[in-house]
């Protein structure tokens, strides 16, 4: 069975975003080290599982190719499969990407059945915590960059009970962003 993998930008107090959608707080330029820790991260991937509203700016921000980012990173983002997450929409607008709606269990667990290589998803908000609430992350890479917002959009949902994880490794990057690898523990 495919993992699926998260992989998401967080500040120090667990923020993926600011209370509007504020991405300020975020480290750049990533350094030498990290970049190759998420060229390592992207390995076993296949296919990405977006969330519709990050969607509507991520797929079209890698069409157009973000300055800084390198050829054959482009590339991977545009090649690679996409499944959006959304039940308001019904159909694709996007290129090599489908739309899942409906159950989200259901949806996420046809696509780790699949043959294939692992799943990642960067987000965004709602589907992370959805993702989370419903169990069905197998990692969870959070690149934890040093800044403190105090009030946004929390990676973690409140469950009303505590959320265990076991710690695989904490590395800490030259840009000062260090990356926390967790794999939720089931019980």
């Amino acid at each position: 069975m495919r993992k699926l993998k998260l992989q998401v930008q967080v500040t120090v107090d667990g923020y993926m975003a600011g209370p509007n959608g504020e991405m300020d707080w975020l480290t750049f330029s990533w350094s030498d080290d990290l970049s190759a820790y998420v060229e390592a991260l992207m390995e076993s991937v296949d296919h990405i599982v977006l969330g519709r509203r990050l969607a509507e700016g991520f797929i079209p921000a890698w069409e157009a190719g973000p300055e800084g980012e390198d050829q054959a990173s482009i590339d991977w983002m545009n090649d690679t499969p996409k499944t959006v997450v959304s039940n308001s929409l019904s159909h694709s607008p996007w290129k090599n990407a489908v739309v899942a709606g409906g159950d989200l269990t259901e949806a996420i667990t046809r696509l780790k059945d699949q043959p294939g290589g692992d799943l990642i998803t960067y987000g965004g908000a709602t589907l992370v915590r959805n993702l989370i609430a419903a169990g069905l992350l197998d990692e969870l890479h959070l690149l934890v960059n040093p800044a403190a917002i105090g009030k946004g959009m929390p990676v973690f949902p409140d469950l009303g009970a505590k959320q265990p994880l076991h710690l695989v490794e904490a590395r800490p990057f030259d840009c000062g962003i260090t990356a926390l690898h967790y794999r939720p523990q089931h019980d």
